[in-house]
């Protein structure tokens, strides 16, 4: 069943969400070589208790870490630990916290240092598929509208969507309906309408959308070891247009952003 939120639940998910933005900021700016990945999850858990929140990855469905941080070939659900980065590593960032009851759910693929050209498009168009389904994110269409546009923009690039994972409704838990693929038909699925609310989250190989997951029973790999990127907002269908929820305070000033 799908949970429409209020106008109240959207600016207290909208709260929840800038200080998620501000933590992000943070780590990708701490994305610097002989960071261990351990270092970036300590200071994402600290930011987040000290802004009055609690880190939401830590515990679900036991999860041990505050964050998930993946490297290069690892898509998403990295387990935080003694690895540091080096010089060319991308680094996704998937970070949760629960404010005043409601969650915020973002992440982003940084480059550290000097990266290859090649790992520099992918990221870039990791985003951009976003913002194609953004544009699609409007009350009246159908959920296939938005999964369909991210999977055109990837596979124009000729990059694949991961299909083992998908995003996902989100409020008072992390994981509400619907499921939120990044590929689908138009004119399918759910009727989009004011007060959903979406972690939309494309999930993008250079390669094969094939994945595995490694025997830590979290990390997932893309299976012919070539790079993965991600990015992720939560976002609020409104009368209005799309809302992004976890821009930071001075992006989110006009509540609502241009697509494109």
């Amino acid at each position: 069943m799908i949970n429409l939120k209020t106008k109240h639940e959207i600016e207290l998910m909208l709260t929840a969400g800038r200080l998620l933005n501000s933590v992000v900021e943070e780590m990708k700016a701490a994305c610097e070589p002989g960071v261990t990945t351990g270092d970036l999850d300590r200071l994402a858990d600290g930011l987040i208790r000290q802004g009055g929140a609690r880190p939401g990855f830590l515990g679900y469905q036991d999860y041990p870490k505050s964050t998930c941080i993946s490297v290069n070939d690892e898509v998403v659900h990295g387990i935080p630990g003694r690895r540091a980065i080096h010089e060319g590593d991308i680094v996704s960032l998937d970070l949760g916290l629960v404010l005043d009851g409601f969650w915020a759910d973002m992440g982003c693929t940084v480059p550290v240092g000097r990266v290859s050209p090649e790992a520099l498009r992918l990221i870039r168009v990791t985003e951009e598929s976003f913002w194609a389904g953004m544009e699609k994110a409007q009350a009246g269409n159908r959920l296939g509208d938005l999964s369909a546009a991210i999977q055109s923009h990837v596979e124009a690039a000729g990059y694949s969507v991961v299909r083992q994972f998908v995003g996902h409704g989100i409020g008072r838990n992390m994981h509400e309906d619907p499921q939120v693929p990044n590929f689908g038909t138009p004119g399918t699925g759910p009727e989009l309408r004011p007060g959903m609310t979406l972690a939309i989250e494309p999930m993008v190989n250079a390669g094969s959308y094939d994945v595995y997951i490694k025997p830590d029973g979290w990390t997932v790999m893309t299976a012919d070891g070539k790079l993965s990127a991600y990015f992720e907002h939560t976002v609020a269908i409104t009368p209005d247009g799309p809302r992004i929820l976890t821009l930071g305070e001075a992006e989110g000033a006009q509540g609502l952003k241009a697509t494109g």
